[in-house]
């Protein structure tokens, strides 16, 4: 019997891609404008071919942010992943503590990112903040204000507190999932808490993990409003990252056209760098199952 294709249900998609058009492609359209013209006002534009994104690439400016970006993208994934297991491996996973601990972890994910940057803003401050007067009672010279060491200890120490619920909640999601029999194979055999965790428990969240990863590494290299908050990029230029140095070139200079360019090259960093996670992570967990 001949199938028939019906080819109207595209008609139900097209909304959907009308909101993505004006949502995502024409902005990025603007942008790509945007970054081979050069202005002087007037809405009178010039070509400038590549010449901005020779500018940004050749700028010591651009890499000293990425390389900031980096570190901090780094630091975030080796903390809060191993912490984010960590938790998860030890809920309860019966009774009454499930939904109590459930709720608990998801609480942070509720607070709007510039109301977390405001809380720890405040939080740190010296002369009013809980954590700011008590280090500064224990003897502790703390300031992140004007000490660089401080500014990324206090993002750092944010960031783990408001996103590592995220990794704690999908981890979680994969340990409940596994069938009791397993556990029940690995009692019989008489095997070792690692060796439930290496073989049984971490293969099973392989799928979860690579999402946490992705999504922690893709927030992290692309935050904005809590350090923008907290330390507004200071002191000098210290915590400002390749989204904090964007909108300071858009916005603070007016600088369209290399903003653009700026912009574009970040966008493909992110989308590289994603894609080599998703594609080494893949791998490992299809060479694991095997």
């Amino acid at each position: 019997m001949e199938r028939t294709l019906n080819n109207k249900a595209w008609f139900l998609v097209l909304p959907v891609l009308v909101l993505v058009a004006f949502s995502a492609i024409i902005p990025l359209m603007t942008v790509v404008n945007y970054s081979v013209q050069d202005t002087f006002g007037n809405n009178q534009f010039f070509w400038a071919g590549l010449d901005w994104f020779e500018d940004v690439l050749g700028s010591d400016r651009f890499w000293n942010a990425l390389g900031r970006n980096l570190i901090f993208s780094a630091i975030i994934l080796a903390i809060e992943v191993p912490l984010g297991i960590y938790i998860a491996l030890n809920m309860p996973k019966k009774g009454w503590g499930v939904p109590v601990c459930l709720v608990l972890m998801a609480l942070p994910l509720l607070i709007p990112w510039n109301v977390v940057g405001t809380i720890w803003q405040v939080f740190g401050r010296v002369d009013i903040g809980l954590l700011g007067r008590t280090l500064t009672a224990l003897g502790i010279d703390y300031n992140y204000v004007q000490d660089p060491l401080d500014a990324w200890v206090t993002i750092i120490v944010m960031d783990v507190w408001h996103w590592t619920s995220l990794v704690v909640l999908l981890c979680y999601a994969g340990l409940v999932s596994i069938p009791d029999a397993y556990y029940q194979a690995a009692k019989i055999d008489g095997a070792s808490r690692w060796s439930v965790f290496r073989f049984i428990q971490l293969p099973k969240m392989g799928r979860v993990l690579l999402i946490a990863v992705l999504l922690r590494f893709m927030d992290s290299f692309m935050i904005y409003t809590e350090p923008f908050v907290v330390t507004g990029g200071g002191p000098g230029n210290e915590t400002t990252f390749l989204s904090i140095d964007l909108v300071k070139m858009a916005i603070g200079q007016f600088d369209v056209g290399p903003a653009a360019a700026m912009s574009l090259v970040y966008f493909l960093i992110v989308l590289s760098l994603s894609w080599v996670f998703y594609t080494v992570m893949t791998n490992q967990g299809q060479e694991t199952g095997k």
